[in-house]
């Protein structure tokens, strides 16, 4: 009985110690993470006759350096940004493959990201404001608590009528872990983009060769 009791204790010696060890301090890293939502094609032979044109968003946050941080258990942090640390060409580039994969309509369109600016010959041309985009973790004894958020306004430019549609949206995301990878705030953020691009195709259609409010 007393072997038993031995192991027992020593596996939960050993469990606090792992749990101590994953929530330890941090010396400042950053990790780059890839939120670029992949996209299942629609069943289209060929998109929908209309150019689209897509320019990096403009980024408006207060902190451009990065888009978040983990706070550790026992001090320092860790910081996070996503992969090439340009979120405005991210969103565009998001929403780019959104719209060739299954945008309004359940179907394919043309489009193509271009540099800010640059956007001739489009029918329709496509920009953006990032308010916020931030992805946190904050370490606890047991858990890590994840939280992201995003606040974009949307711009099209119909050049047929010279209209303009505009669409503002906000969003956020929480979870909690027991075990922590920085796998699991690339996920939170980049389900928060997607419900983002997401909601903009819900709320817009293509109508006469233009973005048009869906509602």
């Amino acid at each position: 009985m007393d072997k038993v009791v031995t192991r027992a204790g020593g596996g939960i010696v050993l469990l606090v110690g792992l749990l101590i060890t994953s929530g330890c301090g941090g010396n400042g890293q950053t990790f780059y993470l890839d939120v670029v939502p992949k996209q299942m094609p629609a069943q289209m032979a060929e998109p929908e006759a209309v150019k689209i044109m897509v320019e990096p968003f403009e980024d408006r946050r207060v902190e451009k350096n990065r888009v978040g941080m983990r706070t550790h258990l026992w001090g320092g942090v860790t910081y996070f940004n996503v992969a090439g640390e340009k979120p405005g060409e991210v969103y565009a580039q998001a929403l780019a493959e959104r719209l060739r994969a299954r945008g309004w309509h359940d179907r394919s369109w043309d489009v193509r990201v271009v540099p800010a600016g640059s956007a001739t010959g489009a029918d329709i041309v496509i920009t953006g404001q990032i308010v916020d985009l931030a992805a946190n973790a904050k370490s606890r004894m047991f858990s890590t608590a994840l939280t992201s958020s995003s606040k974009v306004t949307i711009s099209a430019r119909n050049n047929g009528d010279k209209s303009t549609t505009n669409r503002s949206i906000e969003g956020a995301q929480t979870d909690t872990v027991f075990w922590f990878s920085e796998d699991d705030v690339q996920k939170l953020l980049t389900a928060t983009i997607k419900d983002t691009i997401d909601r903009y195709v819900e709320d817009t259609t293509i109508s006469q060769r233009a973005v048009r409010p869906s509602r």
